[in-house]
């Protein structure tokens, strides 16, 4: 940039680092693509869910006051009292999440599975999926859940709060979906593992790999998830915590006045660790229908090895025998050819030269078959 030219140069210019920089954004042509650049990124960062997150809304009798609604993190931090940290383990954008509870003073947070939920005492808000793959399991989910809370708010008898039946709702969905993912699964490895019971063949042992990796995929989801109830349950001061609508009334929580939730919690504990049980029996199974397989291969494989061997000890017999008659096969004159009875000699010491070969062969490869026994 001329100094003595540029008419914008003979203006004061800026002193310090970040004011030089503004004024060469605003001033110098060669900075506008980058200025133009930069503002398109903030725009589809905007655009891509790096600022708001979409979520549906259901009130305390479950009717969806907000459907698909986009709030910003700003905004959702403020509202319900959280920190951007707490929303990001509700991000779908961010993959291979730990699943888990949160607990804070005013929400819980919950991350498990597909659903990704925040609870309060009078509303339960549910973060919308990312992908038009999942659209439809996601109405799914949200009908599901409008249908268990109205339940819910019409059974007055129970006495739960309204966070305590929201908890219980998306239990429940992260439960039957566990089982639905389990029996799918499950019927697909025994049907497998029924075939091969019966033959070994080398396209059903690729799928039982692939279903063996699908097996302890499913088996981590399942135990983290267990961990995460336990992990809840074993903290005192969470569990307290999760009264929000006592808190809000400002009922206070004796130290062990938490059964409800405690049996609550207790409840899908249970049904999450049946399936966990049932899925390491059946991994089980499948690794020891593995070591079946290692091992008629292994027997497979050794009868081919003995047959190579009794295959090369019959060649070496063979070969001892051609080299004797290829030697008088040569035009050489030896004192044999007025022999009558040279011929019966030559072929009877070739034969007899390759039988002792082959039995002291067989002999040697019994007795080696006898120590490996």
């Amino acid at each position: 940039m001329n100094l003595k030219t540029d008419p914008v140069a003979k203006q004061e210019l800026p002193r310090d680092n970040r004011s030089i920089i503004d004024y060469a954004f605003k001033n110098d042509p060669l900075f506008k693509p980058l200025e133009s650049k930069a503002k398109h990124e903030k725009v589809y960062q905007h655009n891509h869910g790096g600022i708001t997150l979409r979520c549906t809304e259901f009130n305390s009798v479950g009717d969806i006051t907000v459907r698909a609604g986009e709030f910003s993190k700003i905004e959702l931090c403020n509202e319900h009292g959280l920190q951007p940290r707490d929303l990001r383990r509700l991000d779908s954008h961010f993959v291979n999440q730990m699943p888990g509870i949160l607990v804070r003073q005013k929400a819980i947070l919950v991350n498990l599975l597909h659903i990704k939920a925040i609870i309060e005492s009078d509303k339960l808000i549910l973060f919308d999926a990312i992908t038009m793959a999942n659209d439809y399991d996601h109405g799914v989910l949200v009908r599901e859940l409008q249908e268990r809370l109205k339940e819910g708010a019409g059974k007055k008898s129970t006495g739960l709060p309204f966070e305590f039946r929201a908890l219980e709702s998306v239990l429940i969905s992260v439960v039957e979906r566990l089982q639905s993912d389990e029996e799918v699964l499950l019927n697909l490895v025994q049907n497998l593992l029924a075939y091969l019971e019966e033959s070994v063949d080398r396209t059903k042992l690729r799928e039982l790999l692939q279903y063996s990796k699908r097996l302890s995929r499913f088996e981590q989801r399942a135990g983290n998830i267990r961990d995460a109830l336990e992990e809840l349950l074993d903290n005192d001061e969470d569990l307290e915590d999760m009264y929000l609508s006592a808190k809000l009334s400002n009922e206070a929580c004796e130290t062990n006045d938490h059964e409800e939730i405690e049996l609550l919690l207790e409840t899908y504990l249970m049904r999450v660790e049946e399936v966990v049980n049932h899925i390491e029996s059946v991994a089980s199974h499948v690794r020891t229908t593995e070591d079946v397989v290692n091992i008629i291969l292994d027997a497979q494989r050794n009868s081919l090895l003995l047959l190579e061997i009794k295959l090369t000890i019959f060649t070496l017999s063979l070969s001892a025998g051609t080299f004797i008659t290829s030697i008088f096969g040569m035009n050489l004159l030896n004192t044999y050819e007025g022999n009558p009875y040279g011929f019966t000699i030559v072929t009877g010491a070739a034969g007899a030269l390759g039988a002792i070969l082959g039995v002291l062969g067989i002999r040697k490869m019994r007795s080696v078959l006898r120590r490996l026994k």
